[in-house]
């Protein structure tokens, strides 16, 4: 069995679509940076996607990380860096993306799927012991995914907050239990 234990990097305050692009979080709330360390477990093996939200958020909770490209978020592509309603974004290709993700794909970038396949590889290969992986919220939400078999539209209708945790235990196969979503210690 593997307990996973997802914790999202401290908050961007980008109001646009960050993928790959690397910027800081605000790691400003030593309260909540606090709480949240003293519930990870002591004994564990420690993941974080190697762009610097996560993996400085990872140090600041106390930890030290493996580095996993395969962590990061999902590759938005030419949209990346990009508002929401930004002219440069087809609106029809959003729209199909958001509502209906799944195969469809930002301009060079991946679908939810591609995602979901990379995070499925990271579980693969971690049957046992108990595992956090400081992460992203898309991340976070294809893990969700693969756990509960819900498809990607019913995933993104959960809230990922920075500074979360999600807990997720894998038996293997498909059997996985849900512990937690979004808690905030």
């Amino acid at each position: 069995m593997t307990e996973w234990w997802w914790v999202r990097h401290g908050p961007t305050h980008a109001a646009r679509m960050v993928g790959h692009t690397d910027i800081p979080a605000d790691l400003s709330d030593v309260a909540a940076l606090s709480r949240l360390a003293k519930t990870l477990p002591k004994a564990a093996t420690v993941l974080s996607s190697d762009l610097m939200r996560a993996r400085c958020t990872a140090q600041k909770i106390g930890l030290k990380p493996h580095q996993d490209p395969r962590l990061r978020e999902l590759n938005y592509g030419a949209w990346e860096d990009l508002a929401f309603d930004d002219p440069a974004v087809d609106a029809a290709r959003a729209r199909a993306f958001w509502e209906q993700p799944g195969d469809t794909r930002p301009p060079q970038g991946e679908s939810w799927n591609d995602l979901t396949s990379r995070i499925r590889e990271v579980i693969s290969a971690h049957p046992t012991g108990p595992v956090i992986a400081v992460a992203h919220m898309g991340v976070i939400l294809a893990a969700l995914s693969i756990a509960t078999g819900m498809p990607a539209k019913s995933a993104l209708s959960f809230r990922i907050e920075p500074l979360s945790l999600t807990r997720l235990k894998w038996f293997g196969g498909q059997d996985w239990a849900v512990e937690c979503v979004n808690h905030q210690p």
